[in-house]
């Protein structure tokens, strides 16, 4: 399987883009485990703190809010790396294999744009909290530009995810939806 991932993940054939590519989604999961597991550990702590010490908690709901947005977003491209979301494809089965292609490209395309959009308001909220440096209102007053920084990550890596699963199909190393023909 040279060149090739295993299993329902994208496919990547000798391609150094869609290598590349492959390689920030799965860095990009990897940190989004590594945040969800941080924050049951700070939620353990919590919860230890507040009822065994019995002392009041300061930064640990906010940490853990804030993290689990991040591993939702930097999720984002490791989940389409992995084709791990919500597939339905009753219409590309009964398509044949060219007009299940075209579906494919016009569902792409159009995610892409879509996505696209999502990251440019993504980064130009996280900008302005930066450039204003917004604080949370709690006692612990985050700078919001450090979470906030998730939401273009994500973003823009899911984007460039979607535009490497395109690819692959174009050059012909994937078959659209993963559906063999």
């Amino acid at each position: 399987m040279s060149g090739q991932t295993t299993g329902a993940s994208a496919r990547t054939g000798d391609n150094p883009f869609l290598k590349g590519v492959a390689f920030l989604s799965l860095l990009s999961g990897w940190t989004a485990a590594t945040l969800i597991v941080v924050s049951v550990m700070i939620t353990c702590q919590m919860i230890f703190v507040r009822f065994v010490l019995n002392q009041s908690t300061i930064w640990q709901t906010e940490a853990v809010v804030y993290m689990m947005i991040a591993a939702t977003m930097l999720g984002l491209p490791y989940v389409q790396y992995l084709r791990g979301h919500v597939n339905v494809d009753l219409i590309p089965l009964a398509l044949p294999p060219r007009l299940r292609k075209a579906l494919f490209f016009v569902t792409m395309l159009t995610g892409i744009a879509i996505i696209c959009v999502m990251t440019f308001y993504s980064y130009e909220y996280w900008h302005i909290a930066w450039e204003r440096n917004w604080r949370s209102d709690t006692v612990w007053g985050v700078r919001l530009w450090i979470p906030y920084l998730a939401l273009p990550i994500g973003f823009a890596l899911f984007v460039l995810q979607m535009i490497a699963d395109t690819v692959a199909v174009a050059i012909g190393v994937d078959t659209p939806f993963g559906l063999e023909e």
